[in-house]
């Protein structure tokens, strides 16, 4: 009887360690759906430059509040690597392929529907605290970061855009750098190495958009001549996405 009992217990005590899925030590790999949803706010389209009149170059400034963009949400496939430090706080890496996003006028701008588009990369650090014991199914989870942002293949691709509003053929540049991530979730084990899960951030991200127009083409002047220049237009726009994360990983 003694026998049967320890061996009982034995098997008890085996299948309680097989169940904590995440406890620490624990590497887990995930990958999923990243749906990445800019919240856009912009300031006005700020513009300097130089016009070549007949009476010499002539500097002007102007400034745009109703021309604004609008970004589109985007989709694409997430990367994560997470260990755990303890049983309830996790380290993790997050990346994934660099969604492209389209940019899209508002105000004055809405006639021109679709003006550009960039390819956004934010790798992420994250820190994270896990609820409840490593033995639960389901873990609900919080977690702060930073991730570094930048932008690639930024540009126009509007042609009436650029002929109506920059004057011609205009490069694009958009301002990198770091910002704080919030993050909230929930984690479910299937077993001792699969789980499921389901997470959203939020980024306050901020970036100065830079568009350089060489060769102004026909520019109104207000004699009513059209005259050539060049010209720099900055934006200053708000970004702020909310990232939703769906995923499935693997314990190693």
């Amino acid at each position: 009887m003694i026998g049967s009992v320890a061996i009982g217990a034995t098997l008890i005590v085996g299948a309680l360690q097989q169940a904590q899925a995440q406890k620490a030590g624990d590497l887990i790999i995930g990958t999923g759906w990243l749906h990445v949803a800019p919240q856009v706010s912009t300031g006005p389209m700020n513009t300097n430059g130089n016009l070549a009149t007949p009476l010499g170059p002539m500097p002007f400034s102007r400034s745009d509040g109703a021309a604004t963009a609008g970004v589109s949400a985007a989709n694409t496939i997430g990367l994560t690597a997470t260990y755990f430090i303890t049983d309830h706080i996790a380290a993790e890496t997050v990346a994934g392929l660099p969604p492209k996003f389209n940019i899209n006028g508002t105000g004055t701008n809405t006639p021109f529907g679709k003006i550009g588009s960039a390819r956004m990369w934010s790798p992420t650090l994250l820190l994270k605290y896990y609820f409840r014991q490593p033995t639960a199914k389901l873990r609900p989870f919080i977690g702060v970061g930073v991730t570094y942002v930048w932008f690639t293949g930024a540009q126009i691709t509007n042609g009436e855009f650029s002929r109506t509003k920059l004057y011609g053929d205009t490069s694009v540049h958009a301002s990198r750098g770091f910002a704080p991530v919030f993050n909230a979730g929930l984690s479910y084990n299937v077993d001792k190495n699969w789980f499921v899960g389901a997470s959203i951030s939020y980024i306050p991200l901020a970036s100065t958009l830079t568009m350089n127009t060489p060769n102004m083409r026909n520019v109104p002047t207000p004699s009513g001549a059209r005259v050539s220049g060049s010209s720099t237009t900055t934006v200053r726009a708000r970004l702020n996405p909310i990232v939703t994360y769906v995923n499935i990983g693997y314990r190693f």
